[in-house]
């Protein structure tokens, strides 16, 4: 269990969701974006979503997206969010999701 203050998880998660928002908005996407009560809706043009939503008991990020579900911890040494199953960054997985679910490469840098 992670010994990080659940303020410290909200920033760190508000932090991604507006670099993911910021992301989004500067690709050529025709999306609609959504946060409300901690959890980023991105609607893509053909139905598709992604979903961020934050579970801070776990200090997790969950992911959904047509491929599945998926649990990101927060990786202190790598200053990133990562997979807790396969060790895969958030990055990574919002790019292949959004190629998958819109047909279009957007690079998640950082992430």
């Amino acid at each position: 269990m992670s010994t990080m203050s659940e303020a410290r998880f909200h920033d760190l998660v508000d932090d991604l969701q507006r670099t993911v928002e910021d992301t989004f908005d500067d690709s050529d996407l025709d999306l609609d974006l959504e946060n409300s009560g901690g959890v980023l809706t991105v609607r893509f043009a053909n139905g598709s979503q992604l979903i961020l939503s934050r579970q801070p008991a776990l200090r997790q990020l969950w992911v959904a997206a047509r491929s599945g579900g998926f649990h990101f911890d927060y990786d202190e040494s790598g200053s990133l969010w990562v997979n807790d199953t396969t060790g895969e960054p958030l990055g990574a997985l919002l790019s292949r999701a959004t190629l998958e679910q819109a047909g279009e490469d957007v690079e998640f840098a950082g992430l």
